[in-house]
């Protein structure tokens, strides 16, 4: 994996591949609305405290400590964030990062592009050109020990109804929209990615106690990185 673009916050950036051979690239428009680390991963996969130590040389913050760094870079990640849904979420898996450990715990990816198309979907729209990808983003990912790639979705109304008519919040059930999601998994996990979904209505009914998220965090520590 030579190239993590993540934490998008709005348009799309442009991307082109500067090293065919090498698989460099380079953000030539709109590369202040996301992050790109290309760093090696290491056998520890991506942990919170090599991030942050990346963030510090991004950031020219070589003389700050790693608080100071780290709280940085969380505000830079809650930006990225695209519901609520997501950042309560976000909010319970990162309360780990107050741990004695904090810095070798998992770093937690929001908005990770794990395919791209040049174009935008309103340019495949004027130029009448079908749409390649189902899917271009995550919602979120963990790069764990061993190689492991957890992807973590959450879902509103919008991956399975549409709204109709546009701005009546009126929606309606989309079997298409449910298949292409499901399809995508597939491919997904063939990569050799693990998906895990979460409703986001569920998350939002529990938003007073994010314990049932915290648990299934812990679960899956204990069944990915766990020593």
């Amino acid at each position: 994996m030579k190239n993590i673009v993540f934490a998008s916050t709005g348009y799309k950036p442009e991307i082109i591949m500067s090293e065919m051979i090498d698989g460099a690239i380079e953000i030539v428009e709109h590369a202040d609305t996301c992050l790109v680390y290309n760093r090696p991963l290491t056998d520890a996969g991506l942990t919170w405290g090599e991030l942050v130590d990346w963030w510090r040389e991004q950031n020219n913050m070589a003389d700050a400590d790693d608080r100071t760094v780290a709280l940085s870079l969380h505000e830079r990640l809650k930006r990225s964030l695209g519901s609520e849904a997501e950042r309560y979420l976000f909010y319970a898996f990162v309360s780990r990062y107050a741990e004695p450990d904090a810095m070798s715990q998992p770093a937690l990816l929001p908005q990770v592009y794990v395919h791209f198309d040049p174009l935008t979907e309103r340019q495949r729209q004027f130029l009448k050109k079908p749409r390649r990808l189902a899917r271009e983003r995550m919602d979120f990912l963990l790069l764990l020990p061993g190689g492991v790639r957890i992807v973590i979705e959450v879902d509103g109304k919008h991956h399975y109804a549409r709204e109709v008519p546009k701005g009546s919040d009126n929606w309606e059930v989309a079997a298409d929209l449910y298949s292409e999601m499901v399809a995508e998994d597939r491919a997904l996990r063939l990569k050799g990615y693990e998906v895990f979904r979460f409703g986001g209505k569920e998350i939002l009914a529990a938003r007073e106690n994010l314990a049932f998220i915290r648990q299934f965090f812990l679960d899956l520590e204990a069944r990915f990185w766990c020593e």
